[in-house]
């Protein structure tokens, strides 16, 4: 491991009035411009040194025609997948998308048709119930279990009834967004071997892939009950190293008839030109960007802690499992016994801060709201503040 570089995530970068989506969109959204911003899914730094500059070698060079991805990143991402999952892969096994999620809406596409029944495990990452409704396929629920601990199980028996009655497809999430499970290998080996036998084709939604806080990630598709399993991998730098407006992600297949498929799918949509300022920030971040990475988690880990503590100390009636990968935190409120309307109403009114309804990831959701931790430590306590003065106003009537 290469040594860390210091950087300085106490930092306070202003990002207000930047179009910035979590600062300058919370009035538009929750209808008060007073709330204390932890919800959109991107952090508050500054992206790694390596990439800054390769971003300013595009400025500098000055010249936007149409772009190719280069080769050369599709060598870095082989190196990353290697060295940080120890998974193998294959250049020419990568196909480039502006962003997982209409990745994932061409793979559906691909291979589905309207009507087709799709797995998702819900509690989870809200645009996957948009992506089934707006292609007309229909939602199978595989909810998860939540264990004594707060800590969330995969239903296995549910799973499989659902391909039994003839599911086509699971859209899953690993790590999962939004309750911070790494899902183990005997986990991923249990829905390769349920999907192998049953014929149903793996989304895996593997974008917070490097974020681990606890274990390690394991790819679905590295392992051997995948070998004959149609499973596309979607991955990207943008929530690793902060780069989602970049729109950067690409599909890594097993299967060379199926990323044929994805790309006949992109090619009917006039999909495919790349962007430079993209490539180059990708290639730089997977070359250059790993002690940023190292010196993020522990950053993150720290920030999670600190949530904890105050939590336990100061508010025990607000609960959640500590995360084992993502800077989100799965905030368990329904103690308090409160509606979901009266949740919202509450953390906005008494608690001036934006926090994720926990409705919006599926019914399983009702009494959580998800908290963004990717943000200086400063940040944090003025969030917490805040919602300590609402709880203590609250448990105190």
């Amino acid at each position: 491991m290469k040594e860390a570089h210091p950087v300085n995530f106490d930092e306070i970068i202003d990002r207000k009035n930047t179009n910035s989506m979590k600062w300058d969109n919370v009035k538009a959204v929750y209808q008060n411009d007073d709330l204390w911003p932890m919800w959109v899914a991107d952090m508050d730094f500054r992206a790694p040194d390596p990439v800054l500059k390769a971003l300013d070698d595009v400025t500098k060079h000055g010249v936007f025609g149409y772009h190719h991805p280069p080769h050369s990143l599709r060598q870095a991402i082989r190196d990353w997948a290697s060295r940080r999952f120890g998974w193998e892969i294959k250049p020419e096994a990568l196909t480039f998308t502006p962003g997982v999620v209409p990745a994932i809406h061409h793979l559906i596409n691909a291979y589905t048709d309207e009507g087709d029944g799709i797995i998702i495990q819900t509690p989870v990452y809200h645009p996957f119930f948009a992506l089934l409704q707006s292609n007309r396929r229909t939602l199978l629920e595989n909810r998860l279990v939540e264990g004594e601990d707060g800590k969330y199980k995969i239903d296995v028996d549910d799973l499989e009834t659902h391909m039994k009655n003839g599911a086509k497809m699971i859209i899953l999430c690993n790590p999962h967004n939004p309750v911070g499970r790494v899902w183990s290998e005997s986990e991923l080996a249990k829905i390769a071997e349920l999907c192998t036998r049953y014929d149903v084709t793996v989304i895996s939604d593997e974008i917070h892939a490097d974020l681990i806080l606890q274990g390690n990630h394991t790819p679905l598709a590295k392992l051997e009950e995948a070998k004959n399993l149609q499973v596309a991998t979607c991955m990207a730098p943008s929530k690793t190293f902060n780069l989602a407006s970049l729109q950067l992600s690409y599909v890594i297949f097993n299967d060379e008839e199926m990323q044929k498929k994805l790309e006949q799918q992109m090619k009917q949509n006039f999909m495919g030109i790349g962007n430079p300022y993209a490539s180059a920030a990708a290639e730089a971040a997977y070359r250059h960007g790993e002690p940023w990475l190292e010196a993020l988690l522990d950053y993150v880990q720290g920030n999670v802690n600190y949530v904890n503590e105050r939590l336990q100390k100061e508010m025990p009636s607000i609960g959640f499992a500590k995360p084992e990968a993502t800077y989100l935190l799965w905030l368990d409120f329904r103690k308090l016994e409160l509606t979901q309307d009266d949740l919202q109403d509450w953390l906005r009114k008494e608690g001036k801060i934006a926090l994720n309804d926990g409705h919006m990831f599926g019914k399983a959701g009702s009494g959580f709201a998800r908290m963004n931790v990717a943000a200086p430590r400063e940040h944090i306590v003025e969030g917490l503040n805040r919602l300590k003065t609402a709880y203590d106003k609250k448990v105190n009537i």
